[in-house]
């Protein structure tokens, strides 16, 4: 067999691997070839444009858009060892869209359109700090995300001056149920959580009850992040989706575990939260423009 058809044969196998199986890029970073192709098309049309004039709830809807119809795919950040920043844009859940959408409105912003760019403001915005520390500094609980993502100054928690009311936030669900968590088979992961439970427990959070969600609704603007809050009393967000105005009334563009895809509901918010017994109301927040 000649070195040319050997080599030929090679490369072809590591294009196969490449293609089927998640690459890492850098330390703790997994991405498979599909989505580093859909990441580096998305970036490149970012380039392209004039962001200087466009606020961020408007670029947010832009990009958020793109990814209509994209698949419902749950837990795809649940991989075994240790923890990994995984950047997947070809299969999504509602908390792992909004995070992608948010990174590349971000990633726009800053002027910077490479992996890199990206794969940081992922970062900053998944992990408590900023930073991959291991399973427990990525932030589990949404509010607790809205929390930690207002104090690095990405966001501003609006409910409250928006019309909300005090919310009862209690969350216990991950640590009294560790059977749903494999990395939970780790006490130390559980001892950890729970003291993030504390601190989320110890917070004053708002929300808009889903019965004054229309009264309040022409102070939400497309482009807002929506936390659809719950009547159970040990988690705090059940469904998050980004505000999106269609017809004079606000929407939600999400990704739906009921279509199994990223959607615009066909409901107005207030009439979906309506829909759904267990899901109380909202909290309401707003990106900022030029968080560091």
């Amino acid at each position: 067999m000649s070195k040319n058809l050997l080599l030929s044969i090679f490369m072809r196998l590591i294009l196969f691997i490449l293609f089927f199986f998640p690459v890492l890029l850098k330390a703790q970073t997994v991405c498979t070839l599909e989505s580093r192709q859909r990441l580096d098309s998305a970036l490149n049309m970012l380039s392209l444009q004039d962001h200087s004039q466009k606020s961020m709830n408007d670029l947010t809807i832009e990009i958020g858009t793109w990814f209509l119809n994209t698949p419902y795919v749950e837990k795809t950040l649940e991989l075994p060892g240790e923890e990994k920043l995984v950047v997947n844009l070809m299969g999504l859940d509602c908390t792992t869209y909004l995070e992608t959408v948010v990174s590349l409105a971000k990633t726009a912003k800053a002027g910077e359109f490479t992996f890199e760019a990206y794969t940081q403001e992922l970062e900053k915005l998944r992990y408590r700090h900023g930073v991959n520390d291991g399973y427990s500094s990525r932030l589990h609980y949404f509010s607790d995300w809205i929390f930690q993502n207002e104090e690095k100054g990405i966001l501003k928690d609006i409910s409250k001056e928006i019309g909300g009311s005090v919310y009862e936030n209690n969350p216990s669900f991950m640590t009294s149920n560790p059977k749903f968590y494999p990395q939970l088979s780790n006490p130390d992961y559980i001892n950890q959580l729970k003291e993030t439970e504390s601190e989320i427990k110890s917070r004053k959070y708002y929300y808009l009850a889903k019965a004054e969600i229309m009264t309040h609704e022409n102070k939400i603007k497309s482009g807002d992040l929506i936390a659809i809050t719950t009547s159970m009393t040990n988690l705090d967000i059940v469904h998050v989706g980004f505000a999106i105005e269609k017809e004079g009334r606000i929407h939600l563009l999400h990704a739906s575990s009921g279509s199994k895809k990223v959607e615009i509901s066909e409901k107005p918010l207030s009439d979906y939260l309506m829909a759904n017994k267990s899901q109380s109301g909202i909290m309401v927040s707003r990106l900022v423009a030029l968080a560091n």
